[in-house]
């Protein structure tokens, strides 16, 4: 974003530093085979993400955080439920049930404790048990990683905030089809609805949480 854009947000007091609570989760947003294969025609550009999540994914197990992996899928129900959406993007419809699409990708399999939350939309909130989730392990924050930058990320990141809960976004760990979409987004975020930093501030931030949980 241009100097003169980032001088205006900063005059009309958009773009401060939240801050993150001191027990965040970890929820990995449509990393599925539809989002990470080039062959799909959802495709997005995940390798950096996928790899920057497999990082924050192995603090994050290791300091025993909470962690969610989300995928839309369509079965025929699902289908008329999603109607509108679908009616948009009709590739969506590549996520069929009983498919290898809506597969999370093999290279940040979840484990046998971690759920895989089946949606319809974009939010990974909307429609999940994702809220009370983390309400029940007494989330502060939620850290976000995942595709695509503008669309289920964004509108995770939204809800988030909404549910009350500290967004972190690390820069590295979403991705999108284009450059623009994604450099827009990530600012409109950082400036209204969470912090997006780097993955490394991420690293530091699940280790505090660690320290903070040891020493409870």
């Amino acid at each position: 974003m241009d100097d003169s854009t980032r001088k205006l947000y900063e005059d009309r007091g958009l773009g401060g530093r939240q801050g993150a609570g001191t027990r965040p989760a970890l929820v990995v947003v449509d990393l599925n085979r539809g989002f990470t294969d080039p062959e799909s025609p959802l495709y997005c550009d995940t390798d950096s993400a996928v790899e920057a999540t497999a990082r924050l994914l192995a603090a994050a197990r290791e300091a025993h955080l909470p962690i969610a992996f989300t995928t839309i899928q369509y079965d025929e129900a699902g289908k008329k439920v999603a109607k509108a959406f679908i009616d948009k993007v009709p590739s969506l419809l590549t996520l069929a049930a009983g498919t290898r699409w809506p597969e999370i990708d093999e290279r940040i399999t979840p484990l046998a404790d971690e759920p895989v939350l089946l949606k319809l939309f974009a939010s990974a909130f909307f429609g999940t048990p994702l809220s009370p989730m983390l309400a029940a392990a007494h989330c502060d924050t939620v850290i976000i990683t995942g595709a695509s930058t503008s669309g289920c990320v964004r509108a995770t990141a939204v809800d988030g905030m909404q549910y009350g809960y500290r967004v972190v976004v690390p820069r590295e760990a979403v991705a999108d089809r284009a450059p623009g979409p994604h450099e827009a987004n990530l600012f409109d975020i950082d400036a209204k609805y969470g912090d997006v930093v780097s993955v490394d501030e991420t690293l530091e931030l699940i280790r505090h949480a660690e320290f903070l949980s040891s020493v409870a």
